[in-house]
């Protein structure tokens, strides 16, 4: 298997670009408390280095993290080590019977492995299927419109011990986002390069709600998680497992 998200960019990630995950949870934690879910299971996909899962296990939920990188999980369990993290396939894992799923940062966008309609639309049937009846899909993904056609954006991000430069340009028809990012960490006196190339498919918005009704989700869209305004082509899905009818 690949190396995504190495050491040096896991570390460069939780200390340098947790605002997303930060900001995102106090509306997470909202969106769950509307809804009557107040305790259970909570899974996390692409859960990262565990900032997400810290604050729901603060709140009282039961949490399982599951991300494909072994460094961020390494982080995720010391920083929540009464939570559950395996380093698993998010297209993959078996999802058990919970209140909630999340998936926050645009991980579904992720084609470190095979993201094809057919494997998406499978994990989302699963995803419904283990939902307890009043369960919530909380998402967000990126969408065309990041990088103006055939420009490539470059940005430069630094911190006490660490540099990150990121190219980016999309490709309009593969409907793809194309990052490459060179990490440089300070280890003693010297700095370590690490490179990773990661590539996103591009989600239309129109598209993916129609496949979550399809499966029987009623959906939201937003460009916001509460008072977080998401980055520009970035869009958030709610999607509701309704309560089962009864019937007399």
């Amino acid at each position: 298997m690949s190396t995504w998200y190495n050491e040096d960019l896991a570390y460069v990630h939780d200390v340098g670009f947790r605002d997303y995950a930060l900001k995102s949870a106090p509306a997470i934690l909202e969106l769950l408390n509307d809804r009557q879910i107040r305790s259970g299971l909570v899974m996390e996909l692409g859960c990262g280095s565990g900032l997400t899962a810290e604050v729901l296990h603060q709140a009282g939920y039961q949490v399982l993290g599951i991300d494909i990188s072994a460094a961020m999980i390494a982080i995720a369990r010391s920083r929540v080590p009464t939570a559950e993290f395996r380093i698993a396939s998010l297209f993959t894992v078996e999802i058990p019977p919970c209140a909630a799923v999340i998936a926050v940062g645009e991980c579904l966008n992720y084609e470190f492995e095979t993201n094809s309609d057919a494997t998406l639309e499978a994990l989302l049937q699963r995803i419904y299927h283990a939902l307890s009846p009043g369960g919530v899909l909380i998402f967000d993904v990126v969408v065309p419109g990041q990088v103006a056609p055939g420009e490539i954006a470059k940005s430069f991000t630094e911190g006490q011990d660490w540099i990150v430069l990121v190219e980016k340009q999309e490709d309009p028809i593969q409907q793809m986002l194309i990052r490459r990012i060179i990490t440089l960490r300070q280890v003693d006196d010297l700095y370590r390069r690490t490179d990773e190339v990661h590539c996103q498919r591009l989600f239309d918005v129109k598209t993916l709600t129609e496949a979550l009704e399809q499966i029987g989700f009623q959906v939201e869209t937003r460009l916001d998680y509460g008072q977080f305004k998401l980055p520009p082509a970035r869009v958030a899905f709610i999607a509701d497992k309704l309560m089962e009818l009864r019937t007399v």
